[in-house]
């Protein structure tokens, strides 16, 4: 199985789903299952009651996980939705490149 083209604290925006064309931030990857959870999106509602002595109890709002190939990568420098190329630099680093404009995403 492949790595995951997206990381942490990286802009995405969702392309499928009753969320589409919404953009935030990815606050957690979960490679295993090969899903994210992104902020402010995806929110969901649970009804809860306390477990414990100062447990959380009512209707708690939490971010739902999205499958990552429902979300797509924002290129910080051309602010568009890309796809993401890999590409080893002269010193043998491997950086993530925006496949619409060519530049490296991190690096």
């Amino acid at each position: 199985m492949a790595g995951l083209k997206v990381k942490k604290s990286d802009q995405v925006v969702v392309t499928r789903g009753r969320n589409r064309g919404e953009r935030g931030e990815i606050i957690e990857v979960m490679p295993k299952i090969r899903k994210v959870v992104v902020e402010g999106v995806n929110v969901r509602m649970r009804h809860t009651r306390p477990r414990a002595p100062g447990q959380p109890s009512g209707i708690i709002e939490f971010n739902a996980p999205l499958p990552v190939s429902n979300v797509m990568l924002v290129c910080p420098k051309c602010d568009q939705a890309t796809r993401v190329g890999r590409s080893t630099l002269a010193d043998g680093s491997r950086v993530r490149i925006c496949k619409r404009c060519g530049e490296v995403i991190d690096g």
